[in-house]
């Protein structure tokens, strides 16, 4: 399989998700800025949309959606501790985080990677990224990861958007049990290959 990424990109999820589950990818980097992978080629070509991931199956198939990648990539090895079994209520609340940050989160750190939004915009959303911050926070209090004691493929979503509130000066430095869970989660090994195959650090 293919793993089409940016580094630090929200690619970092299923790349995260496929060295937990064990399942070997080839990283094809891609530009977000030029829409080019890394020897030139024509990334729309192969995603319309442009955005990454892109997961290239062994059938030449592609899936395109970071948490749907991660699902699948969790499904193909069996592992129910990243992506709970199909109809239980484990796997409902995982997912339901992972729509959470795609839709709450994610969505609401785009405009501030934009260089041509207006300083006003930015300062509101910034101020309502730390609203839903505090409150994704609150949740971790007293425990481990988002649904408790096991690390899942959204675990691996909210570090990985976590991590660009640097990038655009969105201080999260007060929510202690969220940065105790961004300390938890960069301490995993396969959190710490993706980082160093992606070229980004801790």
């Amino acid at each position: 399989m293919k793993l089409y990424y940016a580094p630090g990109a929200c690619s970092l999820a299923p790349h995260i998700v496929a060295i937990e589950a064990k399942l070997p990818v080839e990283l094809v980097k891609v530009s977000t800025k030029t829409h080019q992978t890394a020897d030139g080629g024509d990334y729309y070509a192969l995603n319309p949309k442009g955005s990454v991931p892109l997961l290239e199956l062994d059938n030449g198939e592609r899936l395109s959606e970071g948490p749907v990648i991660v699902q699948y990539l969790s499904d193909k090895a069996g592992r129910t501790d990243l992506m709970p079994a199909a109809g239980t209520l484990a796997r409902y609340r995982v997912m339901e985080w992972q729509n959470y940050i795609t839709s709450e989160l994610h969505k609401t750190f785009s405009p501030l990677f934009n260089p041509a939004f207006d300083a006003s915009a930015k300062s509101l959303l910034s101020d309502l990224l730390k609203k839903k911050f505090a409150w994704v926070s609150s949740q971790l209090e007293g425990k481990a990861f988002l649904t408790g004691d096991v690390f899942t493929g959204a675990d691996a979503y909210l570090f990985t958007v976590t991590r660009w509130s640097k990038a655009v000066n969105v201080d999260l430095g007060n929510l202690a049990p969220l940065q105790t869970f961004m300390t938890r989660v960069t301490a995993l090994p396969s959190v710490k290959a993706a980082l160093q195959a992606e070229g980004i650090g801790g």
